[in-house]
């Protein structure tokens, strides 16, 4: 039997392939727009992890208070105007997932 959390607060895991030349720009415009989204309702931290193989593999990592604080930024002006900006430094389509723990 699977036992779900009682808190019901969302893990957003967002998967971005960032061409090699844009990493230190990549980088750069996170660390500007990360107060900014943590400034959002509901929106408890983000972080920026890099993986340990492939140095132009991000993964953001944010934990939201509720289903609704997550879509209410993924549906804001500044969340679609920073994500025109930051889509033109992919080499890929990024993934997304919306998660909660498991106890």
């Amino acid at each position: 039997m699977i036992l779900y959390a009682l808190n019901f607060m969302i893990k957003r895991i967002v998967k971005l392939k960032i061409k090699e030349e844009y990493i230190s720009d990549f980088v750069i415009l996170f660390n500007q727009i990360k107060p900014e989204i943590i400034k959002f309702q509901g929106c408890l931290s983000v972080e920026l992890l890099n993986d340990i193989h492939t140095k132009t593999i991000f993964f953001t990592y944010s934990l939201w208070e509720t289903e609704h604080d997550l879509n209410y930024y993924r549906n804001s002006k500044y969340f679609n105007s920073v994500w025109k900006e930051v889509k033109l430094l992919f080499s890929e389509r990024a993934m997304a997932w919306s998660v909660e723990e498991i106890l």
